[in-house]
């Protein structure tokens, strides 16, 4: 009987991360075809465009592949390390102020307007403020990579924590809890799925602000890397980054699907199995 209660258990386990893992691989393989699709459909394009073939080489199979790995590899590390730091600084202050202009909406009603209007402002168009004011270091990077994160994690988490059950937050007020314990105990947890969407969504978001902030401010990582490698026509180089970009961004979506049915099989199992 406990044999079969761990099988079961881990099939619960095992459901969700295949869940994720198929669309992945489809995902890629749609990516290749795509690719191979663009190419023959613009044929003008010429030496400039790369195959995934070419790209294979270049990276794995060529005379200079060793070489070529560390160059990419050694940048793509960089703009990990500022897409991590300004995801989890842009979801952290997305989490806080949604709680705040929730908890008191008198605030939100103040501010919520100023913050979609910076919203619609685009980030080149204040980079160079924020390259001012924080630098042309990792803070300035990372300052670029929360805001991209930042603005739809906030609106997106609002939505979560506002579509609390309205019966169980006054059951928690009924018996002397404060309106904060409420939010804690009943609207984070139903806003469950709304963070785990605005953390989908984000993760492509902060590689994009960390790509942003290198080109125009700190000029490390993959970001300035292809900017260098353009007019040095190193195409190669070019095709390679984005492709590995874009595996990166489709890596991390699916990898924070599955730890979101993980989490949500935990704490919300209806959820979990949608």
């Amino acid at each position: 009987m406990r044999a079969g209660t761990g099988v079961t258990r881990t099939v619960n386990v095992l459901r969700p991360i295949g869940r994720f893992l198929l669309p992945l691989l489809v995902s890629l393989i749609l990516l290749v075809a795509l690719w191979y699709g663009f190419l023959k459909l613009y044929p003008q394009v010429g030496l400039v465009g790369k195959s995934p073939g070419e790209v294979w080489h270049y990276l794995v199979t060529g005379p200079t592949s060793d070489t070529a790995r560390r160059a990419i590899f050694g940048e793509l590390r960089i703009t990990l390390r500022d897409a991590v730091i300004g995801f989890g600084f842009g979801m952290s202050a997305a989490l806080a102020v949604a709680a705040l202009f929730v908890g008191v909406p008198a605030v939100a009603q103040a501010f919520m307007p100023v913050a979609m209007l910076l919203r619609s402002v685009p980030l080149v168009a204040i980079t160079p403020i924020i390259v001012l004011v924080f630098g042309r270091g990792v803070l300035g990077v990372t300052v670029m990579a929360a805001i991209v994160v930042f603005f739809p994690a906030l609106v997106m988490i609002m939505t979560g924590l506002r579509s609390a059950p309205r019966q169980a937050t006054e059951l928690v007020v009924a018996y002397g809890g404060s309106h904060w314990t409420a939010l804690r105990m009943v609207a984070l947890p139903a806003a469950l799925p709304s963070v785990f969407a605005a953390a989908r969504i984000s993760v492509p978001g902060a590689l994009i602000g960390a790509l942003l902030g290198e080109w125009l401010g700190s000029g490390t990582g993959l970001g300035a890397g292809l900017i260098r490698a353009i007019p040095t026509f190193q195409y190669n180089r070019l095709w390679a980054s984005i492709a590995l970009v874009t595996v990166v961004s489709v890596v991390a979506y699916a990898v924070v699907g599955v730890l979101e049915n993980l989490v949500l099989a935990r704490f919300s199992p209806r959820a979990g199995r949608d």
